[in-house]
Order: C-alpha cells, then sequence, then structure tokens
C-alpha cells in the first residue's frame, strides 16, 4: 500500500500540464479545511474555488472500470465502499463551503478535462 500514490498520477500530471499550458495557475493537493476536517483535491483555484478530483478508477469504484477483487473481497469490497462515501462526503462539506467541484476518471481524456476546468474558471 505504501507504493500507491495519494498525488502526482499519470493523469492528474497530464490534466495539470493541459491547464499550465493555457496559462491556468494552481495548488497541488492544496488542504481545505471543512466542517468533516482536511480535504485535499487534487487541483485548486483557491481564488476561484474550484477543486478538482481525478479519480482512480479501481480505487473509487468507476461504472465501467472499478470492480472488486475476487481476492480478499471481505476486506476489498467495504474499503473501496469507503473510498467512494469518502468522496460523496467531502464534495458535500466543499459545495457547503461554497466550492465548486469537478471529478473527472483517469480514462477520461485529459485535454477535454482541462476544457470543462478551463470553462468552470
Amino acid at each position: 500500500m505504501r507504493a500507491i500514490r495519494r498525488r502526482d498520477t499519470k493523469p492528474e500530471i497530464e490534466l495539470r500540464r493541459r491547464l499550465h499550458a493555457a496559462g491556468c495557475r494552481y495548488r497541488v493537493d492544496y488542504p481545505i479545511r471543512t466542517e468533516i476536517g482536511l480535504v485535499r483535491p487534487d487541483v485548486t483555484f483557491t481564488k476561484a474555488q474550484v477543486a478538482v478530483f481525478v479519480d482512480g478508477c479501481y480505487w473509487h469504484g468507476c461504472p465501467d472500470h472499478g470492480r472488486v477483487p475476487s481476492v480478499n473481497s471481505s476486506y476489498w469490497g467495504p474499503k473501496l465502499a469507503r473510498n467512494a462515501e469518502r468522496d460523496r462526503l467531502q464534495a458535500e462539506a466543499l459545495e457547503a463551503a461554497g466550492w465548486k467541484i469537478l471529478r473527472f476518471w483517469e480514462h477520461d481524456d485529459p485535454e477535454e478535462a482541462a476544457r470543462q476546468v478551463i470553462a468552470a474558471l
């Protein structure tokens, strides 16, 4: 589990590269204090209050590519369900604090994701 990256994944870097090339400046892994604790979006635009998450298909339960492993499913099933619930609670807390949330899956086109982020700004 130590080898799993919390930040700087390939999909995140691709999105950030495109945002930076478009002239956007942002914070990476910036902690935002909410009523449920700290939330760390993958990309944060503090002045515009836009939080961007790039979710991995496995860890966040992608409806197209996510799956529960057959080995040790009694552990992984609840673990992955907790991840999805945490994502939902964090999004609600950020929205309650006035933030706009954008979520993308790791398989989404980074160019299209960057266009959506720029449009939200």
